[in-house]
């Protein structure tokens, strides 16, 4: 079956200009809105007008482009967090381009939803990345105070106040956004709509439903569409992992450095204010001693100098323990008393030598009773180097963990929406210059037909009109295509025509053996070409009739018709005498002369044996016909006695026109008959002599049998002497 032809797009040429012009203006359309909200103190954003709109105008890859564009400039301009809401308005671009091209703007209903949808990306997945930001709590953003005042009227925790207020608040901001896109959309004339449509051709122009269909077909395994998208997705997957990973990880270590730059710091600030000689008396008189309370209260001032700053105290280490000489009363916890001994911690056994010594040890990050610190050791040395005690701080690592997942989150916003837009172009630029023209080279190539000469030259046109110019391998495989194509073209024209010579000469052969026989016999005239007239109308009025319709294929009309002449070619073995008798042959001569079918088959058969099967078509068919035109549909005939539809189809249509032609022609022993009175007998010989079906088509070609009929019989008068 051909191939549906491929249905080229009428839509106006889109510019590069007007797609730059489109995203500029929408980004602008954001800013607007952004800054209507800040000068009249609106609890909205409408920072998405201009996504939508360029979306719903342009295609997913401008809204997309606009979506991103819009928070990165924004978070230069002086609100850095603006940047991490990228994804969000990327997500909204997406959406608004798949709404607005299955026409869900065009229905009350629809953009109802498309509303809803918006709302929840912007408010619900928004507010997940506030509270990620926030630590799970309030924001700094406008809807905080919002939040604020839902969370102490319906007593809701504080994350859950924010996510519902930012989901209330982002369905009446989107509610307003779409009603505002939607009213510029409908101000714009529908032939400036169509140009600022972006769709990036590298071919002219296809349908919409080509494009559809190409995506609906099916592979045997996969499509190449799926597959630059599974590539191009698993790459940015892999990248953004390891860039994740490697920023994480960089920034453990450079949060951890910092802790401990601080731990080290507060740790020798409190080894400063120690009096080492004064350490004995301090673990014997605790605050009673002389000064105790003094430096006590100065280690108060360094714990509270920092949040991250979570214990202070200063202890001996003694083979028996952790003697305190002091421990620093929290909120959450009461110091020990001077003096008493502590067991060690099971995170410093192995810097007991070291401790027991009086060097420094490395921090130590341990997650213990008193959670998880990292706590920094540093020796009290009195005037002659001996370490008296060890001044320790304990800084809090919960707050680097906070400090992950915000960046975390900031890293990953902001490559979720880079991910969007990169993932949206790669498969833009993937599908026009790659599956599309491949795939309308493919549609072009399977909807070729070579049969006629019309179709050879629309083959080549039909590859011509694509117009592929990727400039690329895509391209040179098309212009590979195109001029095989004409090569090929040009080859089955040369094929045709010297196949067409030798048909000529084949059925020029033909008549020229079927002469040489018929020459020999002075009463048929010119009975092979007449035949072969009434075999052709007999055929072209069956087909009409749609009998036989399985068997009367071009083919068989053609090998037929062409074979015809050939059906008295067993004559050559019958003598001259017997074929120009002019009176009743005896029984003997007639059975000479029913041979002639018998030698027929035998001279074609040998003539079949020296080719292929392939090649034999015609030749099988001019044995039928010789061999089988004699016998009859009610078995009575020669040489097999067939009957029915045993006796070959093409010698059923010979029995028929063989003998009309003999009923009307002039013969030496006899005159000839009328037209209709031959008719006649066709009619009578139905069902008994010939088969009905084929005798029907016949009659009811009687206007075309009269023409050639009458014809040859005015040209057999003509030759008579006057």
């Amino acid at each position: 079956m051909q191939a549906p032809r491929i249905a080229f797009s009428r839509r106006a040429k889109f510019s590069r200009l007007n797609f730059v012009m489109l995203c500029l203006l929408s980004v602008e359309l954001n800013a607007l809105g952004g800054w209507i909200v800040q000068m009249f103190g609106l609890p909205l954003f409408l920072d998405s007008i201009g996504t939508i709109f360029s979306a719903a105008l342009g295609g997913f890859l401008p809204g997309i482009v606009v979506g991103y564009a819009s928070n990165m400039i924004t978070s230069l301009n002086g609100d850095p967090t603006n940047a991490y809401y990228s994804t969000v308005n990327a997500l909204i671009a997406v959406c608004a381009a798949w709404f607005a091209n299955r026409g869900y703007f065009k229905r009350i209903t629809t953009i109802a939803g498309s509303i809803l949808a918006f709302s929840l990306i912007g408010g619900a997945l928004g507010s997940l990345i506030t509270l990620l930001l926030s630590g799970f709590t309030f924001g700094d953003g406008m809807s905080s105070p919002y939040a604020m005042m839902v969370a102490s009227t319906y007593h809701l925790p504080p994350a859950a106040a924010q996510f519902f207020t930012d989901v209330a608040i982002d369905l009446g901001d989107k509610t307003i956004t779409v009603i505002i896109a939607l009213l510029l959309l409908h101000l714009i004339p529908a032939d400036l709509r169509e140009k600022l449509h972006y769709e990036g051709w590298q071919q002219t122009p296809i349908s919409k439903e080509q494009r559809k269909g190409f995506q609906r077909s099916q592979c045997r395994v996969i499509s190449l569409r799926a597959k630059l998208l599974l590539i191009l997705m698993a790459a940015l997957i892999l990248i953004a992992v390891s860039a994740t990973f490697t920023s994480i990880v960089e920034y453990h270590d450079t949060s951890v450095a910092d802790h401990t730059k601080l731990g080290r710091g507060v740790a020798g600030l409190a080894s400063s204010v120690i009096p080492a000689d004064q350490v004995d008396q301090f673990l014997a008189e605790g605050e009673n001693a002389p000064g105790y309370q003094e430096v006590e209260e100065q280690l108060y001032r360094i714990l509270h100098s920092s949040p991250d700053i979570q214990y202070i105290y200063v202890y001996r280490i003694e083979q028996d323990g952790c003697h305190v000489v002091f421990d620093l009363d929290t909120e959450e916890t009461e110091g020990s008393e001077p003096g008493e001994v502590i067991p060690f911690d099971e995170d410093f056994k192995a810097y007991l030598p070291d401790l027991f010594a009086g060097k420094e040890i490395e921090p130590v990050i341990s997650h213990g009773s008193y959670g998880w610190l990292l706590t920094v050791y540093h020796p009290v040395y009195d005037e002659n180097g001996v370490c008296q005690c060890y001044a320790a701080a304990d800084i809090s690592m919960y707050t680097l963990r906070s400090n992950e997942i915000i960046f975390l989150t900031k890293v990953a916003s902001i490559f979720l929406g880079f991910f969007i837009l990169i993932f949206a172009l790669g498969m833009w630029l993937a599908e026009y210059n790659i599956t599309i023209p491949i795939n309308t080279m493919a549609a072009t190539a399977g909807s070729f037909a070579y049969n006629t000469q019309d179709a050879q030259a629309d083959a080549v046109q039909a590859i011509e009109d694509l117009n592929i110019h990727t400039g690329d391998e895509i391209e040179n495989l098309y212009k590979a295509m195109n001029k095989t194509t004409k090569d090929m073209v040009d080859y089955i024209a040369d094929v045709q025509h010297k196949t067409e010579t030798i048909s000529k000469m084949q059925n020029g052969l033909i008549l020229v053996l079927a002469d040489l026989v018929e020459s020999r016999d002075k009463c048929t005239g010119d009975h092979i070409r007449k035949t072969a007239a009434y075999t052709d109308i007999i055929l072209r009025e069956m087909r009409k009739e749609g009998v036989y319709a399985d068997q009367i294929t071009d083919t068989f009309m053609q090998d037929v018709v062409n074979s015809a002449p050939l059906h008295d070619i067993g004559k050559i073995q019958v003598p001259d005498a017997l074929l120009n008798k002019p009176g009743k042959l005896t029984d003997e001569e007639f059975a000479m002369m029913k041979y002639h079918t018998t030698a027929g088959s035998e001279v074609l058969d040998s003539a079949i044996a020296t080719l292929s099967s392939d090649d034999a078509g015609y030749l099988k068919e001019a044995r039928n016909l010789a061999h089988y035109h004699h016998e009859k549909w009610n078995g009575t005939g020669y040489p097999c006695g067939l009957k029915g539809e045993e006796i070959p189809l093409s010698a059923r249509i010979m029995a028929v026109a063989d003998v009309f032609d003999a009923l009307v022609s002039q013969r030496s022993y006899k005159k000839p008959f009328t037209i209709e009175k031959a008719l006649d007998i066709i009619r009578e010989g139905s069902g008994s002599h010939f088969d009905p079906v084929v005798a029907n088509a016949f009659l009811n070609a009687e206007e075309e049998v009269r023409k050639v009929a009458e014809t040859n019989m005015a040209l057999e008068a003509s030759k008579q002497p006057s």
